[in-house]
């Protein structure tokens, strides 16, 4: 029997007003238990505030004005999905129209509590990442199957709505169907942050500890002739890099699967602004003219497949010796292996000296963690940054007037939602003055006349001085001198620091 939209706008409801975290995946369990094979994948992405679609061209002014709600609850997951799926594939003159009115049929169809859960989720105010791993740990519970069985299947699938039909359906069998595809992306091993590298090696140790690079992560598969390369958000950017295609073309290998990054540099070898970096990637148009400005260079740091052998599973030591085997030492970041800490932070102070921002202590015994902020890689940089979400933003005034400038900073709560952390106007410059006003009102859920609240979406990365307990927020702590330093498109929300890697600041007393 179909499940009614109903049921899952109640369950999203229900995990929303729970504080715990165990009793929110309970309640997600109980609903995906009752789902058909064919309605999981569209469930899973309702509940965790996504379309299957990912976006169908309906937004905040699209849905200021809803239908009289039915009595009654008749519309199933599965018929909401089919509307959505043919809103997303409308273009041409007169669309818009058939949009809305497509729109209006299905809100038509949908009770008060239904039409709720519609508007937060066509506006965005269900999206938040920090949801995913609560979801999986529901997808193990309803399948009964082990959390680490679809941790990994997510790891190497990276969408969790294909893996919870495979773990619903099949249970361990189909999830360990799932493996590592050449042409695939997976999602990319994370860091932890130190304060010092005698602090990353109090836990590590020996280690390498490797330069860490201000440029854009991305992943290479090579498949004879053929190369994909990815950026830490899973898209495909392959024909934004030819120089990184060719770089990887001139490898001995017939498939491999490599984890780097990418970098603009100056001529004197010194990398140029993130900004620069990025603006090759934002570009698809003018591809050539844009590598005769901004070359972009590739540096290699692990290697995940090779030549038909996954080697997720291989420590770190024997993994960089495999990709030492195959790669020229030009196309790899540059690194030390010590247990000295004077040898790391002269290390580091040279990096720095370079121009980049800091270094990487990696374990040599871990396996790659993909899609997890493990405690086998710990990076060091001399500033406290923290990559918060952007939840709001006021609109300035005096010279700034016109612009949203003052923005609310949120950190990811592991529970669900995000913890506001402050507000900062500090480090914008004209330029992203004007780029974020216009971005955030393409984001925006809500406003009045001084604030615009948006979907949070964007993640944003903040230098501060220190953290500071403070009444005026939920989570009763303050940033101290907040500054933004840029914006990180390349990044996903559930890739934003949370409310506890905060507290942990707090606690080790960096105010």
């Amino acid at each position: 029997m179909l499940v009614l939209l109903l049921e899952i706008a109640e369950t999203s409801d229900a995990v929303a007003s729970i504080p715990a975290r165990l009793a929110k995946t309970e309640r997600l369990a109980a609903c995906l238990r009752l789902l058909e094979p064919g309605e999981v994948a569209v469930a899973v992405a309702f509940l965790s505030g996504e379309l299957r679609q990912r976006q169908i061209g309906v937004g905040w002014a699209s849905l200021r004005e809803l239908p009289e709600a039915a009595a009654s609850p008749s519309l199933t997951v599965a018929e909401t999905d089919a509307v959505f799926e043919l809103v997303g594939g409308l273009a041409g003159p007169g669309s818009q129209r058939e949009r809305r009115q497509l729109l209006a049929s299905l809100l038509g169809r949908a009770t008060a509590t239904e039409q709720r859960f519609l508007h937060r989720l066509l506006t965005g105010e269900l999206r938040q990442g920090a949801l995913d791993g609560v979801m999986a740990e529901a997808v193990a519970r309803a399948a009964g199957v082990p959390g680490t069985e679809v941790r990994r299947a997510l790891m190497l699938r990276g969408a969790l709505g294909a893996v919870a039909q495979a773990a619903l359906a099949e249970g361990v069998a189909g999830l360990r169907a799932f493996r590592l595809e050449v042409g695939r992306a997976v999602q990319p091993m994370l860091a932890q942050t130190a304060d010092s590298v005698e602090a990353a090696l109090g836990s590590i140790h020996p280690a390498a500890v490797e330069w860490k690079l201000d440029g854009v992560r991305v992943q290479v598969h090579r498949r004879d002739e053929e190369v994909w390369v990815f950026t830490r958000t899973l898209d495909d950017v392959t024909a934004r890099v030819p120089e990184v295609v060719e770089a990887a073309l001139t490898l001995p290998v017939r498939a491999a699967v490599l984890d780097g990054e990418v970098v603009a540099l100056r001529v004197d070898g010194r990398p140029h602004p993130f900004q620069v970096t990025a603006g090759r990637f934002g570009s698809k148009l003018d591809v050539a003219q844009r590598r005769a400005e901004v070359p972009v260079t590739l540096f290699l740091f692990d290697l995940l497949h090779l030549d038909g052998e996954d080697l997720l599973d291989q420590p770190g030591a024997e993994r960089h010796a495999a990709l030492a085997a195959v790669t020229p030492a030009t196309l790899r970041v540059p690194r030390t292996v010590t247990a000295d800490p004077d040898v790391a932070a002269g290390f580091l102070r040279d990096t720095l000296a370079r121009g980049h921002e800091g270094v990487v202590v990696k374990s040599l015994a871990v396996p790659y963690e993909a899609g997890r902020r493990g405690a086998g890689w710990v990076k060091v940089k001399p500033v406290h940054t923290l990559d918060l979400v952007v939840l709001a933003a006021e609109w300035g005034h005096g010279r700034r007037k016109g612009w949203l400038s003052n923005l609310h900073l949120g950190a990811r709560d592991p529970a669900g939602g995000f913890v506001m952390l402050g507000k900062t106007f500090k480090g914008l410059t004209d330029t992203m003055l004007t780029w974020q006003t216009d971005r955030l009102q393409e984001l925006a859920v809500s406003q009045d006349d001084w604030v615009v609240h948006v979907r949070p979406e964007l993640v944003v990365e903040i230098a501060f001085d220190g953290v500071q307990a403070s009444p005026r927020y939920p989570g009763g702590l303050a940033l101290r001198f907040a500054r933004v330093l840029r914006y990180r498109e390349d990044k996903r929300v559930d890739e934003a620091d949370t409310i506890d890697t905060v507290r942990a600041i707090h606690d080790a007393g960096a105010t």
